[in-house]
């Protein structure tokens, strides 16, 4: 990388930078028709124009600055042997706005599993890194995070892959059946009618990691079970990955009784988001009271996302800013 131009210290003032590409696709780090050198121009009021290797940079100081972290930090990406999307591209302009420094030497490159599409299921940001390494590491995580931050998602690719792996014999997924205290007999059909609604999103993540076939084979086994957070009451899970969703909904007791259910060889993930508590009372979600608790007990780690770490697409992260920006209006 070369600097060439009129370098000054004012941030009024305009100042033109070169950067050069040793050694990369530039499709790869300009994206289809340039498209990642637009972003980034509208997102730090520059002017990009690409000759051959060299990237010429036009602004003030700061925004020049921050195109070249920006430029720095994809080039590492793909050294790493990854691809830039437009969602890691959003992710890293944030992160060098807020911080002053890209993301990609901070988030695992290591495949936790490879899907039922062939495609590697990932960490795709620093706070996913940081709850798949809390996972690794403890026996019992929890996640708390708002909407589109991978919880669910990848709390079963985990899971997935320790059978895979034979880390574990089982995996039994669970969550709260309804909103506020699993109240099923209003509901028409048999008990696999009444709660494979609220088990949902968890098929959902499974059948992109796996066959259908496969998954069906594993099901009628046992070797994959998903119920209720009501049918864990008295049962010891020894030699399994358990994952419980949507743990906001519980309360404390349904939290105690889940927790003291892990038994032998097992590994636990509980993941919820504390801002969509459906309980009547919501000073009494076993989410919240249970970071009091175990906050600092040994072997169990509480990973907190924001919406940095929101993943799906690009206005969730917007939808979230603006919902919370709404509540604490109303607060005040």
């Amino acid at each position: 990388m070369s600097k060439t131009g009129n370098m000054k210290t004012n941030d009024t003032d305009y100042v033109t930078r070169t950067f050069t590409i040793e050694g990369i696709d530039q499709l790869l780090l300009f994206g289809q028709n340039d498209l990642f050198l637009h972003i980034i121009e509208a997102s730090t009021n520059s002017k990009i124009v690409a000759r051959g290797d060299k990237i010429l940079v036009e602004g003030t100081p700061k925004a020049v600055e921050n195109v070249f972290r920006l430029l720095g930090d994809m080039v590492t990406r793909i050294k790493q042997g990854d691809y830039i999307t437009e969602q890691y591209l959003t992710y890293a302009i944030a992160m060098v706005k807020e911080n002053g420094f890209g993301p990609a030497d901070s988030i695992s490159t290591r495949s936790l599993l490879t899907s039922s599409l062939k495609k590697d299921i990932k960490p795709k940001t620093i706070g996913q890194s940081r709850y798949v390494e809390a996972v690794e590491k403890n026996d019992i995580s929890f996640v708390i995070g708002p909407a589109g931050t991978g919880k669910t998602y990848l709390a079963v690719a985990m899971a997935v892959a320790h059978l895979k792996t034979d880390k574990v014999q089982r995996i039994v997924f669970t969550r709260p059946a309804v909103e506020a205290g699993e109240s099923l007999g209003f509901l028409p059909g048999d008990i696999r009618a009444k709660v494979d609604p609220y088990l949902r999103p968890i098929y959902d993540a499974l059948y992109d990691m796996l066959q259908p076939d496969k998954i069906r084979k594993l099901l009628e086994v046992g070797v994959i079970e998903v119920a209720p957070l009501a049918f864990m009451r008295g049962r010891t899970l020894n030699d399994a990955f358990v994952v419980l969703d949507e743990a906001q909904n519980t309360t404390n007791a349904q939290m105690k009784m889940f927790l003291t259910r892990i038994g032998e060889k097992s590994k636990a993930v509980i993941t919820g988001d504390i801002t969509q508590i459906d309980l009547e009372d919501k000073r009494k979600s076993g989410l919240i009271i249970v970071q009091k608790i175990l906050k600092k007990v040994e072997g169990i780690k509480f990973v907190y996302l924001t919406d940095k770490d929101v993943i799906r697409h690009r206005l969730v992260q917007s939808i979230i800013n603006a919902y919370e920006a709404y509540e604490n209006r109303r607060n005040k």
